[in-house]
């Protein structure tokens, strides 16, 4: 991949919602170049969607984000391909990773609670023919996502006063 190709998507990284002439500007590079380029990893799948990241704590929304350690036997001829097809599947998947080290996917998933997120790992997950053994850890608060802190904190100014 190019240099240019790289800066651009460095620049998209940060801020989805630049024009291809404000990364032209920015990069000292043609608008039509620069167009080109997103088109052209966007055929290609090397930018596969622009999203925003939400801070959902600040909205009135209860949601339940765990993440799930799922250790399974390959399936011969895919390795863990399928195993991770059938699960990244379901509609309350949001990330499915193949891990080094003791465990070989890491699931995350959200719910409206821990019984729905319980009853996913019991009904759905764990029912599997390939999965041996699952461990659900829930998130209780993020502070930073995708390079992105979410609390602004204040630096106390106050004096240091020792007896």
């Amino acid at each position: 991949m190019n240099e240019l190709k790289l800066k651009i998507l460095d620049l998209l990284k940060e801020d989805a919602r630049l024009s291809g002439a404000t990364i032209a500007t920015m990069l000292g590079a043609g608008e039509a170049e620069v167009s080109s380029a997103i088109a052209e990893m966007e055929r290609d799948h090397v930018i596969v969607k622009y999203a925003t990241v939400v801070n959902w704590s600040k909205v009135d929304d209860e949601k339940v984000t765990a993440l799930i350690e799922v250790e399974c036997t390959p399936e011969r001829g895919r390795g863990f391909e399928s195993i991770a097809e059938r699960i990244y599947l379901y509609p309350e998947v949001k990330s499915v990773y193949l891990m080094s080290g003791a465990y070989d996917l890491l699931v995350e998933i959200e719910g409206k609670n821990l019984k729905e997120v319980a009853s996913f790992v019991s009904h759905k997950l764990s029912t599997i023919e390939s999965v041996i053994a699952t461990k659900t850890f829930f998130i209780l608060k993020k502070y930073k996502q995708d390079g992105i802190i979410f609390e602004e904190f204040e630096d106390d100014h106050r004096l240091l006063v020792s007896p």
